[in-house]
């Protein structure tokens, strides 16, 4: 069992991916982890849809908390969390930048605030070589927006054509792929003769890896139940 002044025990779903490798390069820097395939305190995935049940199997039978990481998952994916989140801790993240947990925050008091006359609008931009769109991350965002709103998301995807219209309540999103960017995300509120625009830049995949361990170091001795990085800036602002 580890005591409190050991190091907490990451393992990878994917340790080569884009995301193991900057995890572990963020947890060689930091003394409170280490990784250790084998033996775990945490796991985390950051791998692809297809291995989640495999993931949530491993974290259950051996009664680890777990951190999902991976995007595009479907409503399948979402039962299969749900279930495994009443046997261990489970913490879903689109994104682990703790920056962008205080956007969606405040993306939620904005819409609240500003009220259903004001327009919203996300856009985000990805490196090429991204297979889902709209990003996880807007998508969080969206969510975040319209539970300011009292309302579910209404999402409007990929808008082409000719003579269209905005559906009162919708939350229009764009996607852009290219290049190398890490990722970038504005949640834009269009209001009558003003805009609020809330943004965040990622400059560079580590943050989304120290992110990844604040969850990790969260996760640690949690009850069984879904968290989200809400609840870890929540726990480090108190």
């Amino acid at each position: 069992m580890r005591t409190a002044d050991q190091p907490i025990r990451i393992s990878l779903i994917a340790p080569n991916g884009r995301m193991g490798q900057a995890i572990a390069a963020a947890a060689a820097d930091d003394s409170g982890f280490t990784i250790d395939q084998d033996h775990a305190d945490v796991l985390v995935d950051f791998s692809a849809p297809v291995a989640l049940q495999a993931s949530l199997d491993r974290a259950t039978s051996s009664g680890v908390p777990i951190l999902i990481g991976t995007t595009g998952l479907d409503e399948l994916a979402d039962g299969r969390i749900a279930a495994a989140a009443r046997q261990v801790a489970v913490l879903r993240a689109a994104n682990t930048s703790l920056g962008v947990a205080l956007l969606a925050d405040l993306a939620e008091r904005a819409a609240r605030v500003l009220g259903p006359e004001w327009d919203i609008e996300i856009a985000e931009t990805h490196h090429r070589m991204k297979a889902d769109a709209p990003s996880g991350t807007a998508l969080l965002l969206g969510e975040a927006a319209a539970r300011g709103r009292g309302t579910p998301l209404l999402a409007e995807r990929g808008r082409d054509g000719t003579g269209l219209k905005r559906q009162p309540g919708a939350i229009g999103f764009a996607s852009l792929r290219g290049g190398t960017a890490a990722g970038d995300h504005d949640v834009m509120f269009l209001g009558p003769d003003e805009r609020l625009v809330l943004s965040h830049r990622a400059e560079n995949r580590m943050i989304f890896a120290r992110g990844a361990l604040a969850a990790a170091r969260f996760l640690v001795g949690k009850p069984a139940g879904l968290y989200s990085m809400r609840d870890v800036i929540e726990a480090q602002g108190s």
